[in-house]
C-alpha cells in the first residue's frame, strides 16, 4: 500500500540560487508554515523550518551553506548554530540554548522537484 502526501508547488528548481537559502510559506496539512528551501550543488533541494529556536526570528533561509563530514548543514545567521540539513538535527549550539517553549531542532520538510517545479510536503520525522 503506497501512501500519497500532499504536497505544494513552491517555485522553479531554476529560481533556487545554488547553496543559497530562500524562504517560502507553504501549506502544509492546512496549515501555512514558513520554510527554507536550499538548492544544493548536485541540484538535490532539502526544506527545514523557517523558525530559528535559538532567536526565535525566521531566519534561517540567510544562514551559511556548508558540509560537515559530507553533511549538508546550515548555520544559524544569528548565534551561528550548524543544524544538518537532511534531519534538522542541530549538529554545535555555540554555546547557546534554545529559545523558550523551542526545540532546539529543526524540522525537516519532504521535497521533491517534478519536471523542474519544487513541491514541498509533510514534516520529515527527524533522523537520528
Amino acid at each position: 500500500m503506497t501512501t500519497l502526501t500532499r504536497t505544494t508547488p513552491v517555485c522553479a528548481l531554476s529560481d533556487l540560487a545554488v547553496e543559497r537559502g530562500a524562504a517560502a510559506l507553504v501549506d502544509v496539512a492546512g496549515h501555512l508554515v514558513q520554510v527554507a528551501l536550499f538548492r544544493l550543488h548536485d541540484d538535490e533541494v532539502l526544506a527545514v523550518q523557517q523558525l530559528d529556536p535559538y532567536s526565535g526570528a525566521n531566519v534561517i533561509s540567510r544562514g551559511l551553506v556548508g558540509t560537515r563530514g559530507g553533511e549538508p548543514t546550515v548555520a544559524g545567521p544569528v548565534y551561528k548554530q550548524v543544524f544538518s540539513l537532511r534531519t534538522g538535527r542541530c549538529l554545535e549550539t555555540a554555546g547557546y540554548t534554545p529559545a523558550p517553549g523551542l526545540d532546539g531542532d529543526l524540522v525537516p520538510y519532504e521535497v521533491t522537484v517534478r519536471d523542474g517545479v519544487v513541491h514541498v510536503g509533510a514534516a520529515r520525522a527527524p533522523r537520528p
